[in-house]
């Protein structure tokens, strides 16, 4: 499991190691070194006879280092002077005549060279004043020298930092990225290491043949370290070496999309640690990878049968829409539990069953409920009425129960439930936190507006944490929010996967999602009504095997949502058989 800590708490547990003169620096800087070293050697890799491909010379390759004050510059530039010892032409570009004196005199002696950009004012008004801005011609001059090299190093700003790139580091960033950006990308990828980014470097492209390695020190400059937003330029990594610690920005969308690959350097961090006079800080955000997941699937026993292996109850599809009730049950069978059972229109039950007749169509005692796929929302007083086909005062049935409230139609205790699409229009005004949200961007924002939030999808999508916490605090609920990056937050903190390709974002692949999370609710559904924590944990595994399904449906192609659910059982097994 990744665990990303925010940039106060890092700093907090650096603070007593550098007060005894731990070097912290110094092995962080090596650690930058080696890791850039490596992925150089890996991209300038050559063909053996045998078909195979050998590790290349670092010696001769070019680097440039876009270095800004402060200490997240000194690490580059120690990191610059470990290369130039090893044969790498070095050169640092400082935003300013304040760079890390320690750093630039190592540079210098292992023969690294050096270019100061010093801004000229700008009296266009901005917030805050004049700016320095950077001359566009020398702006043009160093996206060439840039474009030239084999490896860029983007040392610009620390973790310290907040808000936007200003002045002349931004405007730096803007013309590297323009010409960066401009071309293809493709190919000369030397490979994630399975930590923070790897999601963003999968759908962000991989460096091409060509286009130099781009490397965030720390994280990529001009990104909101603490909440993953990108409130302006930042230049899009191919790595980011991160230090002590992941950071949540590292994590989150929209900014994950932008750090690459990750590698997370060990430098003697103690995080977690109880304070002194209080109790232990938490993570920010954590990220489940595959052996987690595995960690906390049921399989089931020799003793086990179809009513102790979990059974899902599902409402959804309409006369209109009846193909989503046919994704979540086929979604929900291909998962594993014991039973799934179907409550919905009669033309909608005969296309389920006709998909997947082990589907049971009738009521009786579930574990899970998925409540809303293809189901529309309720209507308001101005709106056209809607054909629901029943299904609202399904929900409304299901959703008593699952909150506590037993209705004359559901048998059993309370449960775990799934609401999506239509379904949100019918919550509570309060729900436990075994009840899990699934909207997309644009459902969240319509939900919170409806409990006196003022926003929009576009503010949903530019900070998801944020948006997907409020949703928890007004609703009590669970919030699973999907996007390229999928972002859970419940009582006891939020996880951020990146599991999936952008091709998932198709139609229906949502109800695909929400069959998988009910079949795990359904596993393991005492203990999620009991434990407030568990179910944002387990719908952020749903949201890894929803992702590799996706990934091993058709790699590197398109997808339909059909052909992710088909994939679900060898994902499941792939991942069992590696415990």
């Amino acid at each position: 499991m990744i665990e990303a800590w925010s940039a106060a708490d890092v700093r907090a547990a650096e603070e007593p190691l550098l007060a005894s003169g731990v070097p912290l620096m110094e092995r962080a800087s090596f650690a930058l070194a080696t890791i850039v070293a490596r992925d150089l050697a890996r991209r300038r890799s050559v063909a053996l006879p045998d078909g195979g491909r050998r590790d290349g010379r670092v010696t001769g390759a070019r680097a440039v280092l876009l270095v800004g004050s402060g200490n997240n510059g000194g690490d580059t530039l120690h990191a610059g002077a470990y290369l130039a010892r090893r044969g790498v032409d070095v050169l640092a570009v400082l935003t300013g005549e304040h760079a890390h004196a320690g750093g630039l005199a190592a540079l210098l002696d292992a023969g690294g060279r050096v270019e100061v950009l010093v801004g000229s004012p700008d009296d266009t008004t901005r917030a805050g004043g004049p700016h320095d801005h950077l001359d566009p011609h020398v702006a043009d001059r160093v996206a060439a020298q840039v474009a030239r090299a084999d490896v860029v190093l983007d040392g610009l700003v620390g973790i310290g930092a907040r808000g936007p790139l200003r002045g002349v580091a931004a405007d730096l960033v803007r013309h590297v990225s323009a010409v960066l950006d401009g071309d293809a990308h493709a190919g000369g990828e030397p490979g994630g290491d399975g930590v923070p980014g790897d999601g963003g470097g999968r759908s962000s492209g991989s460096g091409a043949r060509g286009r130099p390695w781009v490397v965030g020190v720390d994280a990529p400059s001009g990104v909101g370290v603490d909440d993953g937003t990108v409130p302006g330029p930042v230049l899009r990594a191919d790595r980011t070496v991160t230090f002590g610690a992941a950071k949540p920005g590292l994590l989150l969308p929209p900014a994950t999309h932008l750090a690459g690959h990750g590698a997370v350097v060990d430098i003697g961090l103690r995080l977690g640690a109880p304070a002194e006079g209080g109790g232990a800080p938490r993570p920010v955000v954590r990220r489940l990878e595959r052996a987690d997941v595995a960690a906390r699937w049921v399989v089931p026993g020799p003793t086990d049968h179809k009513y102790t292996r979990g059974v899902v109850g599902v409402v959804a599809g309409t006369p209109t829409f009846p193909g989503a009730a046919v994704l979540v049950a086929d979604a929900a069978v291909r998962t594993g539990p014991g039973m799934v059972r179907y409550r919905g229109p009669d033309d909608v039950t005969r296309a389920v069953l006709a998909a997947r007749p082990e589907v049971v169509p009738a009521a009786g005692r579930v574990q899970s409920w998925v409540l809303g796929p293809g189901v529309p929302p309720v209507p308001g007083p101005d709106d056209d009425p809607v054909d629901d086909g029943g299904q609202h005062e399904r929900v409304r049935s299901a959703l008593a129960a699952a909150t506590g409230e037993l209705a004359a139609d559901v048998v059993g205790e309370r449960v775990p439930v799934v609401v999506d699409a239509g379904a949100l229009s019918l919550l509570p005004d309060r729900c436990p936190p075994s009840v899990v949200l699934t909207p997309h961007a644009g459902e969240l924002a319509t939900l919170l507006r409806s409990r006196g939030d003022d926003l929009t999808r576009a503010d949903v999508e530019a900070e998801p944490l944020r948006w997907a916490r409020r949703a928890h605090e007004a609703t009590g609920a669970t919030v699973l929010l999907k996007g390229s990056a999928t972002v859970v937050v419940g009582p006891e903190g939020a996880w951020s996967q990146a599991d999936a390709p952008a091709w998932l974002a198709t139609a229906g692949a949502g109800d695909v999602l929400a069959g998988i999370l009910g079949t795990v609710l359904a596993a393991h559904a005492a203990r999620v009504v009991r434990e407030p924590g568990l179910a944002a944990e387990l719908a952020a595994v749903a949201a890894v095997v929803h992702g590799l399904a996706a990934e091993r449906a058709n790699p590197g192609g398109p997808v339909a949502a059909l052909d992710v659910a088909d994939a679900v059982p060898a994902v499941v097994a792939e991942l069992l058989a590696a415990r």
